[in-house]
C-alpha cells in the first residue's frame, strides 16, 4: 500500500468526525455567548471535562492555547499527555475561524483542509475564567478554566446547563490535571 494510500486510510476517522458537524441536526442551534472580547480569550485554557473525541480519549493534563493570528485566524495547540500523566506528550494544532464576527462565539476549527467542525462557545465568566464549548450536534463539548480545577459546585452546575442544552451527560469524562 502506498504512503499516500495509509496516510488516507489513518485521517478517515477523524475527516467523519468533523465532516458530522455538517449533518442535518433535530434539536434547534445552540444559543451562543452575546459577545467573546477575542483578545481576553486567547491564552491557556485548562480542559476540565469533556465528551472526548477520539483523540481525547486517555488525555492528562489536557491544555489548549490560543493565538491570534494576523490574518484573523486562531493559531491553536491542544497539548496533553497521552494515559497518565507520565505518558506521551501529544500535540495537535488546528486553526480557528471566526465565522459570526457580531459575537465572534461561533467558530469553524479546522483539523484538515478544507473542513471546520462547528465550535460555539456557549458559556463564559464575565472574567473569562471559565467557558464551556459546544457543538450543535450535542456529540462533543469542553468544559475549560484558567486554572486546572474548578469549584465542585460549579462543575455540576455546567454539567447539568451542559444537560439542559440537549446533551447526554454520561458521557462527559473529567480530564486528570496534576501540575
Amino acid at each position: 500500500m502506498s504512503n499516500l494510500k495509509k496516510v488516507c486510510r489513518s485521517l478517515l476517522p477523524l475527516v467523519a468526525i468533523i465532516g458530522a458537524g455538517g449533518c442535518a441536526n433535530s434539536q434547534p442551534p445552540l444559543a451562543t455567548v452575546d459577545y467573546v472580547d477575542l483578545e481576553r480569550f486567547m491564552g491557556d485554557w485548562y480542559v476540565i471535562a469533556n465528551i472526548p473525541t477520539f483523540v481525547e480519549k486517555g488525555a492528562h493534563n489536557a491544555v489548549e492555547t490560543y493565538a491570534m493570528n494576523d490574518d484573523g485566524s486562531i493559531a491553536t495547540t491542544f497539548v496533553f499527555r497521552k494515559d497518565g500523566f507520565d505518558g506521551k506528550r501529544k500535540e495537535h494544532n488546528p486553526r480557528g475561524f471566526v465565522t459570526d464576527t457580531e459575537s465572534n462565539a461561533v467558530w469553524g476549527m479546522r483539523f484538515i483542509w478544507p473542513i471546520k467542525a462547528d465550535y460555539r462557545i456557549v458559556y463564559l465568566t464575565e472574567d473569562y475564567s471559565k467557558t464551556v464549548i459546544a457543538r450543535n450536534k450535542r456529540d462533543y463539548v469542553w468544559i475549560m478554566a484558567r486554572e486546572p480545577e474548578i469549584d465542585a459546585e460549579e462543575y455540576a452546575a455546567l454539567v447539568r446547563m451542559i444537560g439542559d442544552m440537549g446533551y447526554d451527560v454520561t458521557k462527559i469524562k473529567k480530564v486528570p490535571q496534576q501540575w
